[in-house]
């Protein structure tokens, strides 16, 4: 038991009895360093300041008040905003034999569970194996933390060899880092060996979403649909099946999809919010508002708390014409909520629909330009909010208040609202002078970056002239100039740094657009024997 002496653990439990039979257990087994926490809060505020071996958390942090988040709703939010290392072991303890809590807390990926009463040696047990399976796995971890992605690959594929007992573990990791690095034909090809020894459903899932990402979604939905059929409790291919269901239109079948997620699974808050919106845009303001109150109920004691939640139940109530109530919904907001950019955005935008469908057009009009100047001081806002407001805005000709909130969703580059789509909006509205004028602004600030990168690229830094080139060609994609520019600065990172293979990839777009646009432009053809000369430098296959 020696070698358990250094584990640190975080104990979530809100009763001193069982913390203290936990901490018994856990000396029994050698380990000695354990902290305490009584709720979720207090979790949340101890693992952002720092990392623990093992968590053990009990499911019913309420103590059977039903206030407060529960064990599940706490990982949710871990998972979500990445508060625990993938290495970390994370054990929920519950004596609930509800199935639908079970299977809910299962879906999020618990290293394990364990069902009350237990005894110590089955608590050290699970431990152990545990512990055993991270050492396996540590290595290849720590090169994924330290951001050597390509090395964890390499190092994934070898440990498939040294461990067969974890080889289709291995095979899993390293399909999934392909994911991050966006090479999602290299993952297909894994999951498609893998599903030809065994059919996974984890493999099957993989495949649906490297078809998904590579644009092929009616293989992702014959994909899905299959697995479903043969694998009805596994939750995410729901979430993914209906992703392909509303990127064909097929709206109302996402949220049919999502529905029988929601009744196998009732507790995820992130579909239940999915659900709601798909619902709103499928005209079911009913099913929207029962998503949304389910959704405010359970994120109440979240420490990631989001008032769009709210503003979305206060939009779904006002389309059911259910005025009081929706504006019930922002009193409760403005007293639940600290007061905050965020928060006084969605309050704006909130009240705003409430004037216009009282039919009190000039106080809504007050109200959207106290939300546009809301967004300008937020940061965590989503990008479809600030659509919403820019549709608002041009139904109420607050013309500069749509232009500025549209310049801040294409000047983020995390927005996925590319320039043409801006153009589009606004072109949909009848508004092409704004989009002229936001075409202009953004054409100037790409200009303005160009610049930037340059004075980067002549100090040394090239990778950081690459990012700001990168936000340049965001703003204007189609510039000829900011093109040229990109792909330059991306050969000149990879002449000095090594080959990086997504950069080799956009790098190898915006030739192909250079040359669609200009093919006898006098720099496309030196780039392109700088691109080819640093392929045959690196090894790299056409």
């Amino acid at each position: 038991m020696q070698e358990n002496s250094n584990l640190s653990v975080l104990v979530i439990d809100p009763n001193p009895g069982m913390r203290s039979n936990l901490q018994n257990m856990l000396n029994l087994s050698g380990i000695s360093k354990i902290e305490y926490a009584v709720n979720a809060g207090t979790a949340i505020r101890q693992l952002t300041r720092r990392g623990y071996d093992i968590v053990l958390c009990e499911y019913d942090l309420s103590s059977g008040s039903g206030d407060g988040q529960d064990g599940q709703q706490l990982l949710e939010d871990l998972r979500h905003h990445r508060l625990i290392a993938p290495w970390a072991i994370f054990i929920m303890l519950t004596s609930e034999a509800v199935y639908g809590k079970v299977i809910g807390a299962a879906e999020l990926a618990p290293t394990d569970y364990v069902l009350k009463p237990f005894t110590a040696d089955t608590l050290g047990a699970r431990i152990a194996r545990a512990l055993e399976r991270r050492a396996v796995f540590l290595p290849t971890w720590q090169l994924v933390a330290q951001g050597n992605v390509q090395e964890a690959i390499r190092s994934a594929a070898a440990a498939e060899i040294a461990h067969p007992r974890h080889a289709l573990d291995f095979a899993r990791l390293r399909a999934d880092l392909h994911v991050n690095l966006k090479e999602h034909g290299e993952a297909e090809q894994i999951y498609r060996k893998v599903l030809d020894y065994k059919p996974l459903g984890w493999a099957a899932l993989g495949l649906a979403r490297a078809q998904f990402a590579q644009g092929r979604i009616e293989d992702a939905r014959e994909t899905l649909q299959m697995l479903v059929a043969a694998n009805p409790r596994l939750m995410a291919a729901y979430d993914l099946l209906a992703r392909c269901h509303e990127a064909l239109g097929k709206v109302a079948q996402a949220q049919k999809i999502l529905e029988e997620a929601v009744a196998i699974s009732p507790h995820m808050v992130r579909r239940l919010r999915k659900l709601g919106e798909v619902a709103l845009e499928a005209g079911d303001a009913a099913a929207a508002e029962k998503s949304f109150k389910q959704v405010v109920s359970k994120a109440r004691y979240s420490e990631f708390r989001d008032p769009e939640d709210h503003l979305r139940l206060a939009k779904a109530l006002v389309k059911r014409g259910d005025l009081p109530g929706a504006s019930g919904v922002v009193r409760d907001l403005e007293r639940s909520m600290r007061a905050s950019p965020e928060v006084e955005a969605c309050v704006a935008v909130a009240n705003a629909a409430l004037h216009d469908a009282a039919g009190n057009r000039g106080a809504a009009l007050t109200d959207l330009q106290g939300a546009v100047a809301a967004v300008r001081a937020s940061s965590g806002l989503s990008t479809g909010l600030k659509l919403g407001l820019v549709r608002a805005c041009l139904d109420h000709r607050l013309d500069k208040g749509a232009q500025d909130v549209m310049m801040a969703v294409v000047n983020d580059p995390d927005s996925g609202v590319t320039t043409q789509h801006a153009l589009e909006l606004f072109a949909q509205a009848g508004r092409r002078d704004l989009a002229d004028g936001v075409q202009q602004q953004l054409k100037a600030q790409a200009q303005i970056l160009l610049g930037v990168a340059d004075e980067k690229r002549n100090m040394g830094d090239v990778r950081g002239a690459v990012q700001t080139l990168l936000e340049a060609l965001h703003m204007a994609p189609s510039n000829l100039q900011v093109m040229i520019a990109v792909a330059g600065g991306v050969l000149r990172q990879i002449n000095e740094l090594g080959w990086d293979h997504p950069l080799g990839e956009l790098c190898y777009a915006q030739l192909e657009k250079i040359r669609a646009i200009d093919a006898q432009h006098p720099r496309l053809e030196p780039l392109e024997e700088e691109y080819l000369a640093m392929r045959r430098k690196y090894g790299i296959s056409s």
